[in-house]
C-alpha cells in the first residue's frame, strides 16, 4: 500500500495544473492515468498548436446549469497567470484571431512545461495505471493494476465523453454517483451537426464549401465560418452553435451578415435588368452555393423578372436560412462534454464536495462548458489551480 497526501485521476490539463499546484505546497502527489501517455487531449488541441487561453475570458463564454459556479476560479487564476508559465519556459505563441493565443511550435511544448512543473514540484505520474476500485474509510483507498494507494484527498480529473478514441470514458461520472453526487444529463459539445436525407440530397455537391456567416439558436448567434461537409455541418460557428442546439431545434443561418441582399436585388434589377441573379449573388458566395440556394428557392431568373415576392424569398433565403439539423457527429467529433457532476455538489472555491471530505472535482468532468478558443484548457487551468491550493 503506497501513501500519499493526494492522488488525483487524471493527467489531462486539470489534472496536472492541480497536481504541480498541490506539489508546490508540498503536498505529496501522484497522479494516475490510464492512457500511455499525460496530456494527450492538449497534445491533439487546436490542430496540434493547443489553443491554450483566450484574453477574453468570461464566466458568460461558458455553459452550466449555474452559470455563475465558474466565476470564482476564472478571477483567481486568469489567463495571464497560465501565459506568465508559457513565458517562464519562452515557449512562444501568437494571437490568432479574437484573442485565442496559440503556441507557434506545436501543443508538446504545454505539455512539456507542465511535466516539467510537475517534476519540480515534487509530483510522480504513472500512466497506463487504470484504477479498478476506490473506497473510502476515513482515507481514500484505491487498487489499480500498478498497486493500491490511499490518500487524504482524491481529485478526479478524468475529462467528459468526448474524444474516446483517446480514452475518454464515463468514470469520473461513475464516481461521483458512487459518493452519491448528482450527474447533469451529457451529451456531446462543440461537435459537427448532420443533416437528414433530404437536406443532404439537396446539399450533397456543396461539401468542402466554407463561408464567413452568423448562425443562431438558443438565444446566442455565432459569426464565424461555416464549414458543408458530406454529413452535415462543421466549422467554427456551428461548433458553436452546437452547445446551444437540442434536438428538434431550428438553426437560423445569415450567409451574408454583412451586405443586405435584399437591397441589393433592387439596385441590380435598375442597374442590369438582363443580367441573371444567380451571377450577381455567385459574386458574393461561392458560385455553387448560391446557383444551388437560388435553385431550391426557385428564384433562379434574370433579374427583370424579380418582383417584391421574389426579393423577399431571397433575403428569406440569404439571410434567414433555416435548417433542422437530424443530430450530431457524436462524441467521436466532439471537443467537449456538455453536462456532468452537478456544481451544486460542489464549493466553488474549494470544489471539494461538500458531502464528501476530501473528495474533488475538476475540469471537463463538471457541468461547466466554454466556448470555442481556448476557453476549455482555461477553465481547466483555473479549476485545476484553484482545488490544488486546497487538496
Amino acid at each position: 500500500m503506497n501513501d500519499c497526501d493526494v492522488v488525483i485521476i487524471g493527467a489531462g490539463a486539470a489534472g496536472l495544473m492541480c497536481a504541480l499546484t498541490a506539489g508546490q505546497r508540498e503536498r505529496r502527489v501522484m497522479v494516475l492515468d490510464r492512457a500511455d501517455r499525460a496530456g494527450k487531449k492538449i497534445l491533439i488541441s487546436g490542430g496540434g498548436r493547443c489553443n491554450f487561453t483566450n484574453l477574453g475570458i468570461d464566466a458568460e463564454n461558458y455553459l452550466s446549469a449555474n452559470p455563475y459556479f465558474c466565476k470564482s476560479a476564472l478571477n483567481r487564476y486568469t489567463p495571464h497567470d497560465f501565459i506568465s508559465l508559457v513565458e517562464k519556459y519562452g515557449v512562444p505563441y501568437h494571437e490568432k484571431t479574437a484573442g485565442q493565443l496559440f503556441c507557434d511550435c506545436d501543443s508538446g511544448e504545454v505539455v512539456d512545461l507542465l511535466l516539467e512543473e510537475c517534476r519540480r514540484a515534487g509530483v510522480a505520474i504513472k500512466t497506463k495505471c487504470a484504477v479498478e476500485k476506490i473506497r473510502k474509510e476515513g482515507r481514500f483507498a484505491l487498487r489499480t493494476g500498478l498497486g493500491e494507494w490511499t490518500a487524504e484527498s482524491l481529485v478526479i480529473a478524468t475529462g467528459g465523453l468526448s474524444m474516446p478514441q483517446i480514452g475518454a470514458s464515463g468514470f469520473g461520472y461513475a464516481v461521483a454517483k458512487q459518493f452519491g453526487l448528482n450527474v447533469l444529463p451529457c451529451r456531446p459539445g462543440l461537435v459537427p451537426l448532420t443533416l437528414s436525407n433530404g437536406d443532404l440530397r439537396d446539399l450533397k455537391d456543396l461539401s468542402g464549401i466554407s463561408v464567413k456567416a452568423a448562425v443562431s439558436c438558443g438565444g446566442q448567434r455565432f459569426l464565424d465560418d461555416v464549414l458543408f461537409t458530406h454529413k452535415g455541418l462543421s466549422g467554427p460557428a456551428i461548433l458553436q452553435i452546437s452547445n446551444y442546439w437540442n434536438p428538434g431545434d431550428e438553426i437560423l443561418i445569415d450567409l451574408l451578415p454583412d451586405f443586405d441582399i435584399g437591397e441589393a436585388v433592387q439596385r441590380w434589377r435598375k442597374e442590369r435588368p438582363k443580367a441573371e441573379l444567380k451571377s450577381m449573388v455567385g459574386s458574393l458566395l461561392p458560385k455553387r452555393l448560391a446557383h444551388r440556394l437560388l435553385g431550391l428557392a426557385d428564384c433562379d431568373r434574370p433579374l427583370n423578372r424579380c418582383g417584391e415576392k421574389e426579393i423577399a424569398k431571397v433575403a428569406e433565403t440569404f439571410h434567414r436560412w433555416r435548417l433542422r439539423p437530424s443530430g450530431t457527429e457524436g462524441y467521436q467529433k466532439a471537443e467537449v462534454t456538455t453536462g456532468g457532476v452537478d456544481t451544486a455538489e460542489l464549493s466553488s472555491k474549494t470544489f471539494e464536495a461538500k458531502k464528501v471530505k476530501g473528495l474533488y472535482f475538476i475540469g471537463e468532468v463538471l457541468d461547466v462548458t466554454g466556448w470555442l478558443g481556448g476557453y476549455n484548457l482555461q477553465w481547466a487551468w483555473s479549476s485545476g489551480h484553484c482545488a490544488g491550493q486546497f487538496v
